[in-house]
């Protein structure tokens, strides 16, 4: 199990990452990550239904009838994406009123969908369960590297709290904050990891 688990690990976070090898979930992505705090909170809310749908609709794989399995998968994505909702309103009134509309979002996130349908459904409950943790940080670990350049590039923070000498050292990038700072860097990302795949294909 050892090795499948580090192999379903590998592709979900570097081989089949969702967002710069599948390119899904891109909305979330431009969205949220002009502040590390909301991207975080995103992040984990990805992390939890995704995890939760996988090892749900693998548990249920063998009950499901065929013709309404995407109907019920979407409503298992749905209630979990309602308790991230609430403990989000609960926890973090003020960063709900900005990224509540896209939490809504996750229940038709094609990661989510995707990975239920392809995987979680006709695979045993425990590698679905590490299928949904791997794609939630594959698509983590992209939204987190953008927000934190976004965030000290746009504002010269991390996390809310002032760079060192940032209004010495640094001129803040308005159009970082901006949904056109959120593509040049989706961007810049899609193309380093390209890139590495092209000189790892070229060595091999």
């Amino acid at each position: 199990m050892g090795n499948d688990a580090k192999k379903i690990f590998k592709l979900g976070i570097i081989a089949d990452n969702p967002i710069f090898r599948q390119v899904l979930g891109i909305c979330s992505a431009l969205a949220v990550t002009n502040l590390l705090v909301n991207t975080l909170f995103m992040c984990f809310g990805v992390i939890f239904t995704t995890t939760l749908t996988s090892l749900t609709v693998s548990l249920l794989r063998n009950y499901i009838p065929q013709r309404i399995r995407m109907i019920v998968q979407v409503l298992i994505i749905a209630s979990y994406v309602m308790m991230v909702d609430i403990v989000i309103r609960a926890t973090a009134p003020d960063i709900h009123r900005f990224i509540g509309p896209y939490v809504g979002l996750i229940i038709t996130n094609c990661i989510i969908m995707g990975r239920a349908e392809a995987f979680a459904s006709q695979n045993r409950p425990l590698p679905s369960l590490l299928d949904g943790i791997a794609c939630g940080l594959g698509y983590s670990i992209v939204l987190v590297a953008i927000a934190v350049v976004r965030e000290i590039m746009g504002f010269g923070t991390i996390l809310g709290y002032p760079l060192p000498g940032v209004d010495i050292w640094w001129h803040q990038w308005t159009i970082m904050v901006m949904p056109p700072g959120a593509f040049f860097m989706l961007a810049i990302v899609t193309w380093i990891a390209r890139s590495r795949d092209r000189e790892e294909d070229a060595a091999s």
